[in-house]
């Protein structure tokens, strides 16, 4: 007798197909049969050891989260439910081009200070590996949902190049081509890029173009972010469209956003230059997270120019007073590259949290309020932050643009990615509401997208881009990776007030087969693994 039976659900497939009704039967972490409309036909219907009545739910693939930042939460929390409970089943890992793998002593120190403000400095996990296929055995040893992981591209540089601004030699060229092959053949799915973070942003097109080579050859794909999502937004998209094909790479566009006042209304004029390069060939795909406001680290509007040499040296250039008077007329006055070529408006930067407990009065305040009220000017604020919390700070970016976020959602390359960051007192609510947010707002309150056309975009278009053979669709013989949810009912929990709320109307979420939402509740269940690049 099979392991579990899903009886009378609304399957909503993946493939963007009308939704039909239908008996699911699962067994040894598959998909084995599908009986349509059993019950009207009046045939035998499927029998298991266990069966789920999913009147009025619908049974759909589980999500697949295009853009995450659990690359330590996976391992410090067993429990997971913040990605769990909103129904992800897959996570890709190893975005914006800094994260754990591939690295050496020295380097893992480094990324460790310098991502602080996205994962923790990890003082609570054993750094035992070195390697990609290092890290990904690692997730192996069983966490709460799969786990898909990039190479990033500034951790290469960093471990070959250092934190310097300047082009790599020759030898140090083939150097990082060998990483990133190494990195692809022990599993990993492609290559990010931060390339408004440092190291990365010190790399010419030349040089991630010839990374991009080794990537393509693999079957593996580029996910930049890229190098402007503020002034020169669109020259930026132009460039990574350019740099990808001439690399004859697929290109994933990491949280394809159009931000900052300058960009108000022009989403249109980004999807047009994709459409443009869709049309002639190109292989491109891209994912968004459905708010407005963004979110980062305070360290990461910095000038590139003060944040060369790593974080030990950006913290003496903080205290030294003539280099903190040119980084403030950079941010403020000229538009620092790191702020996306946009002068810092201080109004709209909220502190999300602090690596030091002593800072808390700070989280929930912009950092103009908090100027205010210490009688005095928000760079003296903002500098104050970044040395006393050795830039552990992150923060929420409100400089986003509604009619941009839906029209780029509705795209042919669209899938949905939530760019969580867990950490922190006030995170993002993103990171625990955006896949119950594209279902309940966008789709059944707003209309934007259809349900089957919303489901296809978070399911099988990024299975599809991860070249998975056996996941992305509710199909006989793929993985038993389902979600079950009211469509009624579905929705966000989390809010920017009360960001850490699970959502509402998700009963039961699949990973391989065993629930770990079961009832609208956490189980102890750890059966996520790595999913490895499939070889060509």
């Amino acid at each position: 007798m099979e392991d579990l039976v899903i009886r009378d659900a609304d399957v909503v497939d993946g493939s963007g197909a009308d939704a039909y009704r239908a008996d699911v039967v699962i067994d040894a972490g598959r998909i084995v049969s599908i009986v349509k409309e059993a019950a009207a036909a009046g045939c035998q219907r499927p029998r298991a050891m266990r069966e789920i009545d999913a009147e009025g739910l619908v049974l759909s693939p589980g999500f697949i989260d295009m853009h995450a930042h659990s690359d330590l939460a996976l391992l410090r929390d067993p429990d997971h439910s913040a990605k769990a409970a909103q129904g992800v089943t897959l996570e890709v890992l190893g975005q914006d081009g800094l994260s754990y793998a591939p690295v050496d002593d020295r380097t893992l120190e480094e990324v460790r200070r310098a991502i602080t403000g996205w994962n923790g400095y990890g003082d609570d996990i054993d750094f035992d590996w070195r390697s990609v296929g290092g890290y990904l055995d690692r997730l192996d040893r069983g966490i709460a949902v799969n786990a898909a992981y990039l190479i990033p591209q500034g951790t290469v540089r960093a471990l070959v190049v250092g934190w310097e601004d300047r082009a790599a030699t020759p030898d140090e060229l083939d150097r990082m081509r060998q990483l990133v092959a190494e990195g692809l053949e022990q599993g990993a799915v492609g290559l990010s890029s931060g390339l408004t973070y440092t190291p990365g942003m010190y790399a010419r097109d030349a040089e991630l173009t010839e990374l991009c080579r080794v990537v393509g050859s693999y079957g593996g794909y580029y996910c930049p972010h890229h190098r402007s999502y503020g002034a020169g937004a669109l020259e930026a998209y132009a460039e990574m469209v350019a740099l990808a094909r001439e690399a004859d790479c697929p290109l994933h566009l990491a949280h394809a956003t159009m931000n900052f006042g300058v960009n108000r209304g022009r989403a249109p004029e980004l999807l047009a230059l994709l459409d443009r390069a869709l049309d002639a060939g190109a292989d491109i795909t891209l994912d968004t997270y459905p708010y407005t406001p963004g979110c980062t680290t305070l360290a990461a509007l910095l000038p590139s120019w003060a944040s060369e040499g790593g974080p030990e040296e950006v913290l003496a250039r903080l205290t030294d007073p003539a280099t903190a008077a040119r980084i403030r007329h950079d941010l403020e006055i000229t538009g620092s590259d790191g702020c996306h070529g946009v002068p810092v408006e201080w109004e709209t930067i909220e502190i999300s949290g602090v690596g030091d407990p002593a800072l808390g009065e700070f989280v929930g305040r912009t950092v103009r309020e908090s100027a205010d009220l210490r009688g005095e000017a928000p760079w003296d604020t903002a500098r104050r932050l970044l040395v006393r919390d050795r830039l552990g700070t992150t923060i929420l970016q409100h400089v986003g643009h509604e009619e941009n976020v839906r029209a780029i959602m509705r795209h042919r390359a669209h899938t949905g990615g939530s760019d969580g960051i867990l950490r922190g007192s006030k995170p993002h609510p993103r990171a625990y509401g955006t896949f119950p947010r594209y279902l309940g707002h966008y789709v059944r309150e707003l209309g934007v997208l259809t349900l089957e056309e919303c489901v296809a975009r978070l399911t099988s278009r990024p299975a599809a881009r991860l070249r998975l053979p056996d996941r992305g669709l509710v199909r006989e013989g793929y993985r038993a990776d389902l979600v079950l949810f009211d469509p009624r009912t579905v929705a966000a929990g989390a809010t920017f007030a009360e960001p850490r709320r699970l959502p509402t109307g998700i009963p039961y979420v699949l990973v391989d087969g065993r629930f770990v939402i079961e009832d609208g509740r956490r189980t102890d269940a750890l059966p996520g693994r790595s999913v490895r690049r499939t070889p060509l």
